[in-house]
């Protein structure tokens, strides 16, 4: 064996090493940053975005994904809805393309706990006292409970607010 094909052996295991790292690493580096074009958004948070020119029309690609509301002055409010990637297409008075933009909703930033019971699940916010917090993926019966407590208590606050409103009149 020569001095040169002792070397490239010694170098091959670290070349296929950092293949295998760099192969494995990829898929979690393509989705940790969001390129220029896609705007990152929670699930249930909103984002103000300011779009050019004059934009009259807005076309969501999945509605269930994510909602885009215009406002004036070319400001977009865009909410997240849904987990994945949509898009929306923002066009002129005259039916011109202005913006065609990836959004990419994403999951809950706060200190999530779920709770698996058998396949049914259960989720949580704790910060800092863990209390209910409806995600979606969530059991039926938990879902519809706490969407039925926080509509009740709306609907408690709402009629309390009227009161007081016709207390002071």
């Amino acid at each position: 064996m020569s001095v040169s094909s002792l070397r490239m052996r010694a170098r091959a295991p670290f070349s296929f090493r950092s293949l295998a790292i760099g192969i494995l690493l990829w898929p979690a580096a393509a989705l940790a940053a969001p390129g220029a074009d896609t705007i990152a958004v929670n699930v249930d948070q909103a984002k103000l975005v300011k779009l050019p020119g004059k934009v009259a029309t807005i076309v969501v690609g999945n509605p269930l994904i994510a909602d885009v509301t215009l406002q004036s002055g070319g400001i977009i409010v865009v909410t997240g809805k849904g987990y994945g990637a949509t898009n929306f297409v923002a066009m002129d008075r005259a039916g011109d393309i202005v913006v065609d933009r990836v959004i990419q909703v994403e999951g809950p930033t706060d200190q999530l706990i779920t709770i698996y019971r058998g396949v049914e699940r259960e989720s949580y916010s704790c910060m800092p006292v863990c209390q209910r917090r409806v995600t979606l993926g969530d059991g039926a019966a938990y879902f519809k409970t706490a969407i039925d407590q926080a509509g009740t208590l709306s609907s408690q606050a709402s009629g309390s607010a009227a009161a007081a409103g016709k207390a002071q009149n």
